[in-house]
């Protein structure tokens, strides 16, 4: 076995080459979007607080 047909695997390389592509993406994304959601839920959370400090002193 060469290095072409390594990568071109028999025929099948868009595929194969396209699915690790796409996963390597959504495995990036992933805790990037969670992490993004989290802060979001933080601030929502303080932002409670505050209010219900602000009406109960």
């Amino acid at each position: 076995m060469n290095w072409s047909e390594f990568w071109h695997m028999g025929g099948y390389a868009l595929y194969v080459w396209a699915s690790f592509g796409v996963t390597a993406l959504l495995m990036i994304a992933e805790p990037l979007l969670v992490g993004g959601r989290c802060r979001n839920v933080r601030r929502r959370i303080a932002r409670l607080r505050r209010l219900q400090q602000e009406e109960n002193p």
